[in-house]
């Protein structure tokens, strides 16, 4: 079995973390797939959603350390590497990116789950990212940009596990699900999603992401040059259609 399953349905893709037996920690092999995984559905235009997921009962332990062993810096080095190549080809996936989580997220299962566009979890769910207390460094900067630099300095310094409704409340999760609701309530995210046109669901979600980089000017020069794309795609034209149907 391979670490990470890709599974395509009626435009709707599934990531899996699949090391179930190593509660989902990620190694060299599971950051080379995902980063191949969300490099081809960026260019299958069939993908309209992309949900994240795991299997067994843990979304993700962490890194597996385990592999580190007997390797010197300069592997370690470029492990990491590739760790950041998978999470920054999850985020710049074109296409909607949702996680569900189950279980504990642990420090790479807390970047994979903060690269996608929003994390719908369980009530049951707990986040901790204890990167320092294992004596590396990590998840110091998307954590920051999601819950601030203060709370994101708390965890990190103090090794404490956030339970689901507290990361709810500070911005890291989005919605909170019972747990045996999370695939139905995925399914019905992922077929709402699917049902925009492409290129406007496209065109926000870049939108969002360069106009948090800048000021709301700016940000809404950005917005102008995505509605100037859409209006010369044409496509729009279906959406006012389908509003009027539906008045």
């Amino acid at each position: 079995m391979t670490d990470v399953l890709v599974e395509i349905t009626d435009g709707v893709a599934s990531v899996v973390l699949n090391r179930p037996r190593a509660r989902n920690g990620v190694n060299l092999a599971m950051c080379l797939a995902l980063r191949e995984a969300f490099e081809q559905l960026d260019s299958d235009d069939s993908v309209r959603v992309v949900l994240v997921r795991a299997r067994g009962p843990v979304f993700c332990a962490g890194a597996d350390l385990k592999e580190r062993v007997g390797r010197d810096a300069s592997w370690v080095r470029r492990r990491r590497q590739a760790s950041f190549a998978a999470y920054e080809a999850i985020e710049r996936c074109a296409k909607p990116v949702v996680a569900l989580v189950q279980g504990p997220v642990v420090g790479s299962g807390g970047e994979i789950a903060m690269s996608c566009d929003f994390v719908i979890a369980v009530r049951t769910a707990t986040f901790r990212f204890p990167e320092p207390h294992w004596g590396t460094v990590g998840a110091t900067q998307r954590l920051q940009r999601v819950i601030g630099r203060q709370r994101a300095k708390e965890l990190l310094f103090t090794n404490r596990e956030m339970p689901a409704d507290e990361a709810y409340r500070v911005g890291l999760v989005a919605r909170l699900v019972e747990p045996d609701q999370l695939d139905d309530v995925g399914a019905d995210v992922a077929a709402a999603i699917a049902k925009a046109p492409p290129l406007a669901i496209a065109l926000t979600k870049q939108a969002v992401d360069l106009g948090s980089e800048t000021d709301l000017d700016r940000g809404i020069r950005i917005e102008m040059a995505a509605i100037e794309r859409n209006l010369a795609d044409g496509g729009w034209r279906d959406g006012v259609a389908q509003f009027d149907r539906e008045a």
